[in-house]
């Protein structure tokens, strides 16, 4: 269950935390992954980790917010290691850059998290998936966030503006391609521990449900259910995977 033997997949942002979660999750299950950051030696460090337990990888260094590098960067990568099955839509401009309320922001403060964790998904979905309508199979996730679904009064707008157009874009592309075999989900993560303050960790930790923080390899699980055969008929959908933070 769960075998990708023969699929190749590229995960944005994947240099470090989730994206680097997903990887490794993906090339364990057998698939070549492209290894995509904008820093040349995350990207390797990730790139060697994953051959030195025996699977297969390759770097892919390009910022998803440029339509033109996007395209360009997939043409490598698919001329490297055959044409893309899998995307995975991590890459993003994380909700902590900045906090504060919309009331107090600057305009110009707003286009990173529109760039990246709108356009990116956009820009890389555009790439590949005319390819995959014509081999009549792909798998398209989306790493997004509860911000993106719900209301919250921590001055993150712009970044819930951005996470909410990604997953909004995704049911329309899952509609758009479902009789070509092409899949499109979303995954609307909580709070992740990126390992920083013990004392900040344990803070978070009170606010969620289940009394922890979420770790990349949970959102490495769902994502290879997602990525799988097996999951033919989920399209369309945006899945909660925060320890019980939202509920749907």
């Amino acid at each position: 269950m769960f075998d990708l033997t023969g699929k190749r997949a590229l995960v944005t942002g994947s240099g470090q935390g989730v994206g680097a979660g997903i990887a490794r999750a993906l090339a364990r299950a057998g698939a070549t992954v492209a290894i995509n950051d904008l820093k040349e030696e995350r990207a390797r460090a990730v790139v060697d980790s994953i051959e030195q337990a025996g699977g297969r990888a390759v770097v892919a260094v390009f910022d998803v917010g440029d339509y033109a590098a996007v395209e360009s960067g997939i043409a490598a990568v698919e001329q490297a290691i055959g044409p893309l099955d899998i995307l995975v839509n991590n890459a993003g401009i994380p909700q902590g850059m900045s906090v504060q309320p919309f009331r107090e922001s600057d305009p110009e403060a707003w286009r990173p998290y529109v760039d990246v964790n709108l356009y990116g998904v956009m820009n890389c979905s555009r790439a590949v998936i005319n390819g995959m309508c014509e081999r009549g199979a792909g798998r398209i996730v989306t790493i997004s966030s509860g911000a993106g679904t719900v209301g919250l009064n921590l001055g993150v707008s712009p970044y819930a503006a951005g996470k909410g157009g990604g997953i909004s874009f995704m049911r329309h592309l899952a509609l758009e391609n479902a009789r070509s075999g092409v899949t499109a989900n979303t995954v609307a993560i909580g709070l992740i521990d990126n390992h920083t303050d013990p004392n900040v960790t344990a803070h978070m930790a009170k606010q969620v449900p289940v009394g922890r923080l979420g770790q990349p390899e949970d959102i490495a699980a769902l994502c290879l259910y997602l990525v799988s055969d097996e999951a033919s008929w989920m399209t369309g959908q945006t899945l909660e995977l925060n320890g019980g933070s939202v509920t749907t």
